[in-house]
């Protein structure tokens, strides 16, 4: 994320400015309000600024007002800095539209904490609005789906918690982790958009011409969770969601599509929907096929260990039987089916492999 740094110290600026370097982010810096506008229209994707209140020229309360009067492209968080400590100027700075007030001397670590606080609400912005839109919007081309969307995104989150558990130090896995994967997992098949009714819904098996056809949503996912990106790049739940998108059909081996990645070239998000996807396509009744068994469904995975799945997944999800069934159960299609999945044993002999109908992907 860019940071801009207002202050007219320039050792003060200089300390700010390394604090943030040092922690990853990369720093603007302006001498006053008047630069500081002119260093927002030219670096427009800048959504957090660090002003000095007490300045020459622009102070911070003026450059405060002058950001929250402009039609910024996104919200720009503001986090005023100052000697001033006093209740009425704290107000005077919050009124004026800041988000943040810090104090002079600054400790490094509180400087650090509420800019990440701020990198967060930022993150926050529109994110669970635009995911829903996205995600009904690909439901709504397959009337099938149903709770497709809920039961994947349940699925992938326990077991990515299941993977934080067994690997407590994975930097990767941390809790940001886990809730950006259970928000964007409804995303994973937003390019079936792009796919003709005459394919997406053929209640038959498809031809090789179609399901090469079929193949190009992750492609179309792709494409357009990117375009999403290009226009917000600090918006992580996008990179994620166009990770998913498009590698939730890659194999461990490297057979799968649509760029034939293997092992850890995956990303891991897509590692951890590919097998939330298949267990719930094997496990779900759909025009071209009826529904198989949790037993059935776990055998597949199984036997697909180290060459479809990454095995470290399928660990994971040997291990949460019970959470995968009480799922399934809270978003059964019907009924008849919560009842069919309260019956079914945790834990069963694996049955026979089957192959997963070309229509599943």
């Amino acid at each position: 994320m860019k940071v801009l740094v207002v202050e007219d110290d320039a050792i003060s600026r200089e300390v700010v400015a390394h604090v943030l370097a040092s922690a990853g982010y990369e720093v603007v810096t302006a001498n006053d309000g008047c630069e500081a506008i002119q260093s927002i229209d030219t670096n427009g994707d800048c959504q957090l600024v660090i002003s000095d209140r007490d300045m020459p020229g622009m102070d911070g309360i003026e450059l405060c007002r002058a950001l929250r009067a402009r039609n910024t492209r996104g919200y720009i968080y503001f986090i005023m800095l100052t000697k001033l400590d006093q209740p009425n100027d704290k107000i005077k700075g919050l009124a004026s539209g800041a988000d943040d007030y810090i104090s002079k001397p600054f400790n490094s670590a509180e400087l650090l904490m509420r800019v990440n606080t701020g990198r967060r609400i930022i993150g926050l912005e529109t994110r669970d609005m635009a995911i829903f839109m996205l995600a009904k919007l690909a439901e709504s081309r397959d009337p099938d789906t149903g709770e497709h969307l809920e039961r994947v995104r349940n699925f992938a989150k326990v077991l990515a918690t299941r993977m934080r558990e067994r690997q407590p130090r994975r930097q990767e896995l941390d809790q940001l982790f886990i809730d950006l994967i259970y928000d964007t997992s409804p995303l994973h098949d937003i390019g079936k958009v792009a796919i003709p009714d005459s394919i997406l819904l053929k209640p038959g098996k498809l031809t090789a011409a179609e399901f090469e056809i079929m193949k190009q949503h992750t492609i179309e996912g792709e494409k357009t969770l990117q375009a999403a990106l290009d226009a917000y790049p600090n918006a992580r739940f996008l990179q994620m969601a166009r990770d998913i998108a498009v590698s939730h059909h890659e194999k461990f081996d490297g057979t799968g599509y649509p760029y034939a990645l293997s092992g850890q070239k995956i990303p891991l998000s897509g590692r951890i929907v590919a097998v939330a996807d298949v267990y719930d396509a094997v496990t779900s009744k759909r025009v071209y096929k009826e529904a198989s068994s949790h037993e059935v469904a776990r055998s597949l995975i199984i036997e697909g260990s180290g060459y479809h799945f990454d095995p470290e997944v399928v660990d994971a999800f040997l291990e949460s039987d019970r959470e995968f069934l009480a799922i399934k159960s809270r978003f059964a299609e019907s009924p008849a089916e919560r009842c069919s999945s309260l019956g079914t044993k945790a834990i069963g002999d694996p049955a026979n492999s089957i192959a997963l109908p070309a229509n599943s992907t």
